[in-house]
């Protein structure tokens, strides 16, 4: 009897937030997980025993993915434990360190936000799609890809644009690269979160309360980390295998016009 292949999860920024959140439904979905995050193993225990007490599988990589040789370690080394990658979820991501006017962002911060952001994405992807058309296929394709970019991908924040620059960049990643891994049997989604309770929104908050409460989300609430996590799990799994290219808003109904 041929014994099954256990298919493996990539995602990066994974010790926290949206990540963590991904990283843990995927293994509940039966994936092998390797969690890529900047901070070292130790700082991150937490988040890996997390998820090994829940029975997943858990490989943990040290990286940053705007660095071209961590980027190409972390391909390594998730092949060299678990033999493939079948899902890659690319989550990895930072807001300007400082808000500022559009008028007086520095070069600095649109490089370091566009660094991780979008080129950190744009070539482990790159990185990635070659190794999974190196792989025998399982089932009906060889591998999915989903990018996780924001609502600021088309909506303007003006004290904060190379964010919103970088997140348009990666809905532009997921079109170019549907369209060149189609024949290849590897599909390309997008997920674009709203306003989500995480780290990155705790410093406003005040804002976004008062957004809801005005009535600017027509699901009333803050997005939850497992929100997004739930758009991932099923765009992953084998619901969805004649679609790619196109995207999903979680935001609660943010993106619809309104009179």
């Amino acid at each position: 009897m041929k014994k099954e292949i256990k298919k493996t999860a990539l995602v990066t920024g994974a010790s926290r937030g949206i990540g963590l959140a991904i990283a843990r439904q995927l293994g509940l979905d039966g994936y092998n997980v390797v969690m890529v995050a900047t901070g070292t193993r130790e700082k991150n225990s937490a988040a890996i025993s997390g998820l090994e007490n829940l029975g997943i599988t858990v490989k943990y990589v040290q990286a940053d993915i705007s660095k071209t040789e961590d980027r190409q370690r972390v391909v390594r080394e998730a092949v060299a434990l678990f033999g493939r990658i079948d899902v890659l979820v690319n989550n990895a991501g930072v807001a300007p360190a400082q808000r500022a006017d559009l008028l007086d962002m520095t070069e600095e911060s649109f490089d370091r936000v566009i660094g991780i952001n979008t080129k950190g994405n744009m070539f482990l992807t790159q990185a990635v799609a070659k190794q999974m058309i190196s792989q025998e296929p399982i089932g009906e394709r060889r591998g999915v890809i989903i990018n996780i970019s924001s609502c600021s991908s088309v909506v303007s924040s003006t004290n904060r644009g190379e964010y919103c620059v970088s997140k348009a960049g990666i809905s532009m990643l997921t079109t170019l690269y549907a369209d060149r891994l189609a024949r290849e049997g590897i599909l390309v989604h997008e997920v674009r979160p709203g306003v989500i309770d995480t780290d990155m929104t705790s410093t406003v908050h005040e804002k976004y309360n008062k957004l809801i409460d005005e009535g600017a989300f027509p699901i009333a609430r803050w997005g939850k980390p497992e929100d997004v996590a739930n758009a991932v799990s099923a765009l992953a799994s084998d619901k969805f295998l004649y679609t790619t290219g196109n995207y999903i808003d979680v935001d609660g109904g943010f993106h619809i016009k309104r009179l």
